[in-house]
């Protein structure tokens, strides 16, 4: 790899860093291609985005995004996105189906060092679909309860007049 090359790098990851609100760092020895590919569908559906990259280059890219210092060793995956919710979903998902093979080890969230209980709460909690889904649920119920009650007011009413 060039050095041209590698600043392309940074810069493409600098400016990938500096846009998102999550980014997990993880470990992915002894995981196959495919299984790699399974990681890379979910992030993409997810809209999280996910690579390996040198050490070297992240910690650069990081330092240049103001985003708090890491110590990286080993190989590592990188998962990023704006909404954080999604990104530690996906390596939690992958944590999860992958045991032994795909370890989150750290992570950033809004720029600051996170544990790991705050990425595990992070990825239990609901998707923005999902939330929105929730609330659209609750502002629907009084009408289709009131729709309930006229049905079965009705249903009576017929059963009265038989």
């Amino acid at each position: 790899m060039t050095r041209d090359d590698k600043v392309k790098i940074v810069d493409e990851l600098t400016q990938e860093f500096s846009n998102a609100n999550a980014i997990l760092v993880c470990d992915f020895k002894g995981m196959s291609c495919q299984e790699l590919e399974k990681v890379r569908q979910s992030a993409l559906d997810s809209g999280t985005k996910v690579k390996v990259c040198k050490n070297t280059l992240a910690s650069i890219a990081l330092k240049n995004a103001d985003m708090e210092e890491i110590k990286l060793f080993d190989t590592n995956i990188f998962v990023w996105g704006e909404d954080q919710i999604s990104a530690c979903k996906v390596a939690d998902d992958a944590a999860s189906n992958f045991k032994d093979k795909f370890v989150i080890k750290t992570g950033l969230i809004a720029g600051k060092i996170a544990d790991m209980a705050t990425i595990e709460a992070y990825a239990k909690l609901p998707s923005r679909d999902e939330l929105i889904g929730m609330l659209l649920s609750v502002w629907t119920a009084p009408a289709r309860n009131f729709a309930t009650g006229l049905d079965n007011l009705r249903a009576k009413k017929e059963e009265e007049s038989a």
